[in-house]
């Protein structure tokens, strides 16, 4: 968020709202993988994703959903986080919140579960020939929420994790620490993320479907 702050203090993007979504994850060395999405709107006060931002974090907690499907993906992949999933995010693993005026962050720590810990360390040994698609949401919890609207979504294609480089400061070439007592900031520039699309505002559907790479390897 430094770089956006930056650009801010220079008059650029002052009219965008910023969704972050950063995922730390752990390792012989800690991993950064951070999502951007731009909403170029005003936020509805009505809305979920209103009350999302500007409520407190067990609220948040309850209510951060992640959607994942895998593409294409080794059997042993599949058969260990499953072809399509859904979770809430917020209470499966810890999520630490950051709202500023034009801005919100969502960081996410995968090490704080030990079975999550557990079925990444499997899926990195095998990150070279997977592709998943992510969608994050906020769950509808009651009738007057629904539909539910997807925030925003990503599509990660046979990564190179070798391809992370450590983020300096560009004004000093410093290098910064994470506010996270475990986790120096890595920030992947995977080479192969192929597509990260916005979809605010916009409606969304989930369904059954055959998925057509099922028994890949």
């Amino acid at each position: 968020m430094q770089a956006l702050q930056r650009g801010h203090a220079n008059g650029h993007g002052l009219k965008d709202f910023i969704l972050a979504v950063n995922l730390q994850i752990p390792g012989r060395d800690y991993h950064h993988a951070i999502f951007y999405f731009v909403l170029e709107d005003p936020i509805p006060s009505h809305s979920l994703l209103y009350r999302f931002i500007h409520e407190d974090d067990a609220f948040r907690n309850s209510r951060f959903k992640l959607i994942n499907r895998i593409i294409k993906g080794p059997w042993i992949v599949r058969a260990t986080v499953g072809n399509h999933a859904a979770c809430l995010l917020g209470k499966a693993l810890t999520c630490n919140y950051h709202k500023g005026s034009n801005y919100f962050e969502i960081d996410v720590d995968v090490s704080s579960s030990a079975l999550a810990n557990a079925i990444l360390h499997l899926a990195l040994g095998y990150v070279n020939s997977v592709s998943v698609d992510m969608a994050f949401l906020i769950e509808a919890q009651t009738e007057e929420e629904l539909p539910e609207r997807i925030l925003g979504a990503v599509r990660i294609s046979q990564i190179e994790m070798a391809s992370a480089a450590l983020v300096a400061d560009p004004l000093d070439g410093a290098t910064h620490v994470s506010a996270h007592p475990r986790v120096p900031i890595r920030e992947s520039s995977w080479k192969r993320l192929s597509r990260s699309i916005s979809f605010l505002g916009q409606g969304s559907k989930c369904s059954k479907e055959t998925d057509p790479h099922a028994g890949e390897t």
